[in-house]
């Protein structure tokens, strides 16, 4: 590979030689007026007097007619290799002179291949090779500028193409180091990046922050009627600081790259120029892209590279402009490529070549909140082998315009305008729907009104037409309107006057809106309005009066029972909201045999039928207990009369007799919750004989279950009201009670309200509670 490439530059050394020889011979045939063999042989000759090498004669000779920066350069380093010393002329880049190398040979050799080349990136190679590279550069970029300050890498070499493509455009004020050289028009060097990285002016192509050191010499370039462009040479490490012999020798290469720069445009063509396609664009007034296709080897387009933009170009993403030129449409705007985008479009258009114009085209772009969604009028057309597309975004006033005509629209609002002076009248579409006229029938002047209005709304247009038109005041009135085509609307109008500068009115703006719907639905409400009332002073009505019910036979707080050695005490708290009136009861009583019965109901549902049904069982059960009988023969008579005697009533009960004597109490239960004995500090619920709820089946039998009350025992009976609530279940909350419960107090009135207060059931339902204690 060494090998390799010590040919190559033996060979590229060679071929830049023999053109600079075949440059100096056409001097001589110029000159001499010879033949191209005559003057081959004089160069020669005049080679061997000269006991120099024969480029290094043709250099001479070359530089003698043309008189131009090279030519200066290489006299004055000969000059100063013969005064200075030699050694400190060979550190400033002046190498010994030698075949080929001398600094002349380079520079001329340079120069008869950067003109040669075909495009400014080979220019670049040519002048990195001949004459950068000996220098010991390792890169060289060509800058070509614009009038407005754009700088665009139009060659490069040494630095890499992913370097490249980040830096193909430059806008105008970023302060790169090439834009300050082109500004300053002076030769800019710098010995060492890393000591400026933190400079924004020390930004350039190939400066990472990876590889922020090494030297950088950048000169402006151009053929003597001002800069075309920018020469950069980089250095991969730093250098001393600059010597008048290696100033010299890069101001003539920045020479070579002005008229490179000059030859590439004129080769390039006016139309194709870059600066004419920029005018092209910055001549439009709205936002415009020029798209250059991207072909596969079948000859369809894979994609669009963007090759220029103007001025207006507002990046949807937030990404300077410059930051896009030379990146592909599909990479810059992935979601283009949706079916009916912008990239199908631009297909089109390129293969038809049809201008395509679309308007609120509708297309997505990804901006650093996530995707968005653009609505624009686009317009493309082919322009050569491109496709300019432009397009145009509503403006506020367009898009609040449309707004307003939307809102109008579905409003049922249409405007006028009618100039008193003219006589002409004004109005937009939605009026026009409003009265059914077609789009070609005249206007309605405000005069006229009266004959479109319904006969019985004469008074009011007559008051509305003199407060505007007469009084020149601001005027409202809301009549039915009799449409052309027959259908009467009932339509409101607001109109005022617009005075002129004597202050009298010139004309009259205002607005007809249909309120026919508003009107029929204000009808209903107010029909519907009187319903509800009477529907809801009756169902007052029967909640206060199973309210009343309820409270006549259940009062709050009782009377205590103390009779035959048992003290018993019983709480209602009703519902909190008058609605929930329940079916909650209880009943203590002393029964002619000396038994005291006990007994807790809970009536399924709220209002009147609860209340009814809990009077019903209530006293039913009182009345059936005089018989004697047991508690679970009780309840099963109970559950006839439930299911028989009442209106689907079904409810649940504990019933119980307690016998003085023996201070036992038999009781059963129909579904109802277990009934709670307090003893020694610890509370726990009984347990459950069998029996369901009342009214549930025509026969059902309900077992009794006996306890023995010790003094100090209390016993408690409630409803599902004290403990039950939606987030927990019925054991949960049964265990909750038992731990309230467990701390007794010697006042029994006092221990009920503790519970009743403790209770933190949240259904918002009735509750009973009875407590006994025997003495």
């Amino acid at each position: 590979m060494d090998l390799l490439a010590r040919t190559v530059d033996r060979l590229r050394a060679e071929s830049g030689a023999a053109a600079l020889v075949e440059l100096a011979k056409g001097v001589l045939v110029e000159r001499l007026r010879c033949s191209p063999a005559e003057a081959a042989r004089h160069l020669r000759r005049l080679a061997a007097d000269a006991r120099l090498p024969l480029p290094e004669l043709a250099a001479d000779v070359v530089g003698r007619a043309a008189g131009d920066a090279v030519a200066r350069a290489s006299a004055q380093d000969r000059a100063a290799v013969r005064a200075a010393d030699p050694a400190a002329d060979a550190a400033a880049g002046t190498p010994v002179p030698g075949p080929a190398g001398s600094p002349a040979v380079r520079l001329r050799a340079a120069e008869c291949a950067a003109l040669a080349a075909g495009d400014a990136g080979a220019a670049a190679r040519a002048l990195l090779e001949q004459v950068a590279a000996p220098l010991g550069a390792t890169a060289v970029a060509v800058w070509a500028a614009s009038p407005d300050g754009t700088l665009a890498l139009a060659g490069q070499a040494g630095f890499g193409a992913a370097e490249a493509a980040r830096w193909r455009h430059v806008p105008p004020g970023v302060g790169t180091l090439a834009q300050r050289a082109l500004a300053e028009r002076r030769t800019l060097w710098v010995p060492e990046l890393r000591v400026r990285a933190a400079d924004p002016g020390a930004a350039t192509v190939g400066r990472t922050a990876a590889a922020t050191s090494g030297a950088r010499a950048v000169l402006p370039a151009g053929p003597g009627g001002g800069p075309l462009g920018v020469l950069e040479v980089a250095w991969p490490d730093a250098r001393p600081p600059l010597h008048p012999g290696l100033r010299r020798q890069l101001e003539a290469l920045a020479d070579i790259c002005g008229h490179t720069l000059d030859a590439v445009g004129e080769q390039d063509g006016p139309a194709a120029g870059p600066d004419r396609r920029q005018d092209l664009l910055d001549g439009l007034l709205d936002p415009a892209v020029l798209l250059r296709p991207v072909r596969r080897a079948d000859g369809r387009v894979a994609d669009f590279r963007i090759e220029a933009l103007n001025e207006h170009y507002r990046d949807p993403a937030g990404r300077p402009p410059g930051s896009l030129v030379g990146r592909g449409l599909l990479e810059a705007y992935p979601l283009a490529a949706a079916e009916g985008g912008i990239f199908h479009r631009a297909v089109r258009t390129l293969a038809t070549g049809e201008p395509h114009r679309v308007d609120g085209v509708r297309f997505r772009v990804r901006t650093p909140d996530g995707p968005d969604t653009v609505e624009s009028a686009i317009g493309m057309s082919r322009l050569d082998d491109a496709v300019l597309l432009t397009w145009r975004t509503p403006t506020e006033e367009a898009r609040l315009a449309h707004l307003l005509q939307h809102a109008q629209r579905l409003g049922r609002i249409g405007g006028f305008e009618e100039d008193l002076a003219a006589g002409t009248v004004t109005w937009n579409s939605q009026l026009r729907s409003l009265y059914g006229l077609a789009p070609d029938d005249p206007p309605v002047p405000l005069a006229r009104l009266a004959a479109h209005a319904h006969p019985d709304d004469a008074l009011a247009v007559g008051r509305f037409l003199r407060t505007v038109l007469h009084r020149g005041a601001e005027g409202s009135a809301t009549f039915r309107l009799v449409r052309a085509d027959g259908p009467v609307r009932h339509v409101r109008v607001v109109a005022e006057p617009v005075r002129g500068d004597d202050g009298r009115p010139t004309a009259v703006r205002g607005a007809y809106q249909d309120v026919s719907t508003q009107h029929w639905t204000e009808v209903a409400l107010a029909a519907t309005r009187d319903r509800l009332a009477d529907s809801e002073q009756r169902s007052a009505d029967r909640h206060r009066l199973a309210l009343d019910l309820q409270q006549a036979i259940m009062p709050p707080t009782a009377p205590p029972v103390d009779a035959a050695r048992l003290l018993a005490a019983a709480r209602y708290r009703p519902a909190e909201k008058g609605h929930r009136v329940g079916g909650d009861w209880y009943d203590a009583a002393v029964l002619p045999d000396g038994r005291v019965m006990l007994a807790v109901g809970d009536v399924a549902g709220h209002g009147i039928a609860a209340a009814t049904g809990m009077v019903v069982l209530r006293n039913a059960l009182r009345g059936l207990a005089a018989t004697g009988a047991g508690p679970g023969r009780l309840l099963g008579w109970l559950n006839t009369v439930a299911h028989h005697l009442t209106e689907h009533v079904t409810a649940t009960a504990v019933c119980g007799l307690y016998d003085p004597a023996t201070r036992t109490l038999r009781w059963a239960r129909a579904g109802h919750l277990p009934p709670v004995l307090v003893r020694g500090g610890t509370a726990e619920a009984l347990p459950l004989p069998g029996g369901v709820l009342l009214g549930g089946l025509a026969d059902a039998a309900y077992e009794e279950s006996s306890l023995v009350l010790e003094r100090g025992d209390t016993l408690l009976i409630y409803t599902d009201g004290l403990i039950e609530r939606r987030d927990c279940s019925v054991q949960e909350s049964i265990a909750r009670l038992l731990r309230t419960a467990g701390d007794a107090d010697d006042d029994l009135e006092r221990y009920l309200d503790r519970l009743l207060t403790h209770s933190n059931a949240d259904t918002d339902d009735d509750t009973c509670l009875i407590g006994v204690r025997p003495h």
